[in-house]
């Protein structure tokens, strides 16, 4: 099973073209991926660069036929022309799909600092090696305050859905919505998390609690134990940083390490300020 996650830009290259084709074209023979996760997809942003004033959703849809396209909206507002405008993650999948959640993330308040709303799509899937929870999502940029609080809430909702595998609510067969869920500890964690690996956000994701079962892991670490992260960031474009740096990461429930064949990310393309990255399980 083949995994990708890439902050897309709104499908804005370093060219300032908006273009979804080019993305999904060039995602799907680089990995050919099972799933894909996409940040910042836009809906109806016309004033994004290069203008993202169209549904990118449903262009994904049409580009993707045999997938099941998800979009959570983590900003969803009235745009200054009176539009109704979206922005947030997309999962893409061409496995079963067993249920799919989206959890707003916190966003206290941080005065004088830019910032959004951010969320978490979560996707459990059936993988030929059983259920698989999927998470997606794309941290704050600016405030150091909002992106702690949200690594934590990642980290609650991690222990929250194994708490629901190691203790099943009661028994449901009724076709309803309380009707028994596909309930498992087997996660993976991927997106833009906005931090580096020398920052406490990056610890406080694989921090093991008191009653952890299974805590998350970078998978980067599993598969490249020892050599340092490939830059995902700031690679080509320096508007943000002076050096390229690796903010876009894998993290994984340890019962998954051993299944993890390897993790690539393409340092080539310019299709967006990110460089996606692909993880594989066997």
């Amino acid at each position: 099973m083949k995994i990708l996650t890439w902050n897309v830009q709104w499908f804005c290259g370093l060219d300032d073209v908006v273009d979804v084709d080019r993305v999904i074209r060039h995602a799907q023979a680089w990995c050919d991926a099972d799933v894909l996760c996409l940040q910042e997809v836009a809906i109806d942003y016309a004033g994004l660069t290069g203008n993202a004033g169209f549904d990118q959703v449903a262009r994904v849809r049409a580009l993707l036929p045999g997938f099941a396209v998800f979009f959570g909206a983590a900003v969803d507002e009235r745009g200054r022309d009176g539009q109704r405008q979206r922005f947030g993650n997309l999962v893409a999948t061409r496995l079963q799909v067993e249920q799919v959640q989206h959890h707003a993330l916190p966003w206290p308040a941080d005065g004088g600092v830019r910032s959004m709303p951010r969320m978490c799509t979560s996707v459990t899937v059936s993988a030929p090696f059983g259920p698989v929870r999927i998470m997606t999502t794309h941290l704050e940029f600016y405030s150091k305050r909002q992106r702690m609080a949200q690594a934590h809430a990642l980290v609650d909702l991690h222990r929250q859905a194994c708490g629901h595998a190691a203790q099943p609510p009661l028994d449901d067969e009724s076709g309803g919505p309380f009707q028994n869920k596909r309930h498992t500890a087997s996660a993976v964690l991927c997106g833009d998390f906005n931090f580096e690996t020398v920052d406490e956000e990056y610890r406080v994701l694989q921090a093991a609690g008191p009653h952890d079962t299974t805590r998350l892991v970078d998978a980067w670490t599993v598969a490249h134990a020892g050599d340092a992260h490939a830059p995902t960031f700031r690679v080509f474009d320096r508007r943000y940083g002076p050096e390229p740096i690796s903010c876009d990461f894998f993290y994984l429930s340890e019962d998954l390490a051993p299944r993890v064949r390897q993790l690539m990310v393409d340092e080539k393309t310019q299709l967006s300020d990110h460089q996606p990255v692909v993880l594989e399980l066997g």
